[in-house]
This record gives C-alpha cells, sequence and structure tokens, in this order.
C-alpha cells in the first residue's frame, strides 16, 4: 500500500465539499504504472488530493474502514479480485460513495451490465482524459444524494412531529368532548324540569327562555356528540379488512328506515363490491351521505341511488338524490367542520356529518368529493380500496317496500 499528498490549486467543487478539503481517492489498481498514470492525469486536472492504493479486499475493506474516501478508482480486472467486487463491499459497509472503473477493455455489454449493478461511470485507460469529467459528475451526482437524503430525512421528521400533533389534538378533543358530557346532562335535565315544573305558572317570557335553555342544551349535547365521532375517527382505528358494502348499506338503511318512512323517500342500490374497509367507519360514510340526501330535499320525495364501479384499485362510490342542490362554490366549504349552507332554522344539525366522513375516507386512502346543480339534486363521490372478491346481489329499498 502507497500514498501520495499533492497540493495543487483545487478546481471548482461541489457545495457539500469545501475546497479547503482534500479529495481522497482510493485506487484499486496492481499495476504501479498505471496508479502513476492515474495520479498523474489528476493533477493535471488542477485536484488537491491524497490517494491510497490496495490491491486487494482485505487491504480495501481495511483502507474504507479508517478513511472513507470520496472517489473510488478501480480497475475491472486484477489477479486476486475483480474491481466490481470493491462495490460489493462499500454496500456491505454501508457506504455511499461513487465507483468508477478504469479498465483497459470492457466492452459495451459488461459495460452497461457494471452500470446496472450500480457502478457511477467508466473509463478507459487508452482515454484517461475523460476521467476528470467523470469524477466531477460523480461527485455532482453523489451530492445531489445527500441532498435528496437529507430533504426526505427533514420531511420524514415533519411529517411525524404533524402525525404526533394531530394525534395529540385528536386525543384532546376526545376527552373534552367525554368530560363534558356528563355537566352538559345535568343542565339538559335540570332546565327540563324547570320546563316542566314552571309551565304555564311563570310568564309567557318565562317559558320562552326556558324552552331557549332546554333546545340549546339539547344542540349542545349533539354537537358533543358529533365531536366524539369526530375524534374518535383517528384514536379508534380498527384495522381495514374486506367489507361487504351491499351489507354495510343494509344496516344502514335499516337504521334510517324511520326517516325513509317519514320521508316517502325510495332508496335504490346497485351491486355493490367488497372494499378494503373498516365496516363501522364505511357505515357512517353511507349514514352521513344519505342522512343529508333526506335532509336536504326539495318538495318532491327524495329519491336517492347508491353505485359503485372499480376505478383502476379503487371502488368508486357514488351517492346521488334529487334533493334542493348546492351552488359550486360550495366545495371549499361543506367538507370543513361547523361550516353550514344554511341556517339551524331551516335545517338541523351540527355541521359536522360531512368533515367526519372526509377523515373517514381519507383515512381509507381514498378521497370524497361532490358535484351539484342547484335545484336539481347533488351526487356524492368517494373511493375505497377494492378488495379481492366481490359481493353479488343487487338491492332496492323504499318507504313502500320497507327494504329487501
Amino acid at each position: 500500500m502507497s500514498a501520495e499528498t499533492t497540493p495543487i490549486l483545487a478546481q471548482r467543487l461541489p457545495q457539500t465539499m469545501p475546497k479547503s478539503e482534500r479529495l481522497r481517492f482510493l485506487l484499486v489498481e496492481d499495476n504501479p504504472v498505471d496508479v502513476e498514470l492515474l495520479q498523474s492525469e489528476l493533477r493535471r486536472a488542477d485536484f488537491v488530493f491524497t490517494s491510497a492504493v490496495v490491491q486487494t479486499p482485505e487491504d480495501f475493506t481495511r483502507e474504507v474502514r479508517a478513511h472513507c474516501p470520496h472517489i473510488v478508482l478501480a480497475d475491472y480486472n486484477l489477479p486476486q479480485w475483480r474491481g466490481m467486487e470493491a462495490l460489493e463491499i462499500l454496500r456491505r459497509e454501508g457506504l455511499d460513495v461513487p465507483l468508477i472503473l478504469v479498465t483497459g477493455a470492457l466492452g459495451e455489454v459488461n459495460a452497461v451490465e457494471c452500470l446496472k449493478q450500480g457502478a457511477t461511470d467508466y473509463v478507459l485507460k487508452g482515454a484517461l482524459t475523460r476521467l476528470p469529467v467523470a469524477i466531477h459528475r460523480a461527485l455532482e451526482e453523489w451530492r445531489l444524494r445527500e441532498q435528496r437524503k437529507q430533504d426526505e430525512a427533514a420531511l420524514a421528521e415533519k411529517v411525524d412531529e404533524l402525525a404526533r400533533s394531530n394525534h395529540e389534538l385528536e386525543q384532546f378533543a376526545y376527552v373534552a368532548s367525554h368530560d363534558l358530557q356528563e355537566p352538559l346532562r345535568m343542565v339538559a335535565s335540570y332546565c327540563e324540569l324547570l320546563g316542566e315544573r314552571y309551565r304555564g305558572k311563570l310568564d309567557d317570557r318565562a317559558d320562552k327562555f326556558i324552552g331557549y335553555a332546554v333546545d340549546g342544551a339539547h344542540r349542545m349535547q349533539h354537537l358533543i356528540t358529533d365531536l366524539l365521532e369526530y375524534s374518535r375517527v383517528g384514536t379508534s382505528e380498527r384495522p381495514l379488512q374486506v367489507t361487504d358494502a351491499g351489507t354495510v348499506l343494509t344496516s344502514v338503511l335499516q337504521g334510517l328506515q324511520n326517516a325513509v318512512e317519514a320521508n316517502q323517500a325510495v332508496v335504490v342500490s346497485e351491486t355493490l363490491p367488497a372494499v378494503q374497509a373498516d365496516e363501522l367507519q364505511l357505515g357512517q360514510v353511507f349514514q352521513n351521505l344519505i342522512g343529508n340526501a333526506l335532509k336536504f330535499h326539495s318538495k318532491r320525495p327524495p329519491l336517492i341511488r347508491v353505485s359503485a364501479e372499480v376505478v383502476e384499485e379503487m371502488i368508486r362510490f357514488a351517492v346521488s338524490d334529487n334533493g334542493i342542490g348546492m351552488e359550486k362554490n360550495a366545495s371549499g366549504r361543506i367538507f370543513q367542520m361547523f361550516q353550514r349552507l344554511h341556517t339551524r332554522e331551516e335545517y338541523e344539525g351540527s355541521g359536522i356529518g360531512l368533515a367526519i366522513s372526509k377523515k373517514i375516507v381519507e383515512r381509507h386512502g381514498g378521497k370524497i368529493w361532490f358535484e351539484s346543480v342547484l335545484g336539481e339534486g347533488t351526487t356524492f363521490y368517494f373511493t375505497i380500496r377494492a378488495a379481492a372478491e366481490e359481493v353479488d346481489g343487487g338491492r332496492v329499498y323504499s318507504s313502500a317496500a320497507g327494504g329487501g
């Protein structure tokens, strides 16, 4: 093994390589003449460098552990081993060091194969004037890789920080909402007792004020319940598994049967395939969308259609109605918490249902959106990852038939 230091004025190097730092070259070469030619070419190109020469895998491993090089210049064929084996040693040591093959003859097939295996470049010994260009390019590629690693690490750290923050926020919302239930239940109960005991015994204004208090307490209870549901999407996640969307819809429509009958509605379902989902959360999405269709209906009896189709590896569900519809500019508001397009006097509700649906769909790796025509109706679309198996059988539900 030998070493040489050549203090020559440096050319402009990548930003991660300060000019005051010497480049460390590790030469895998058994021919002293070729070693001198390589070092002469490096000096001619005005590199400031140190170089070490090794001839065996053992010396190479020892050298990279003691002094990790910036560039490895390796002959393709040596008496005891091949230059490409140096690449395997670098990987085994967990080092990202550019390796340039410097060889007498390689052939296009071998050259392409070496590049595929991870060699940065190759230079023929009969054309060493190309070596500086190959070195600069290798250093620039290395700099870009290092920058990308730093950017990816920083992004991963930000993502983890955001995930922790969201988890803490969800936990806070859950605990706060849960702890508010008991005192609010007492307020609502005592307001109802006041209303029952003193109705008609005080003046009309007192009865009205008590009514306001009871109504406000009930609305607050509904709001807290919805907040709990929203926080549970992230805090009580169950594993996603093969789920029969048709069975889930059947269960949801059974729970909504009174509302269907009260509004003289008809709900038609096409064949729904199996999906990879949390059964309870998928049911929440169906319930929120069909419930909204029942609530925001026009003078006509509600007609609601539920369908699905395969789009690549996702199932795109559609829930359409013939209700009052929405303006196009509502798209940026309706999936946000507490955002309402109508007053509470017009339509009851907390304005959280669609926000819950959006959070559930995104948890499943999908997205949710809508298309609407004011006065004609709305179609909500959402995607869920398809399961390997599908479910057969279409279903039709109506206020007349009851379901089946």
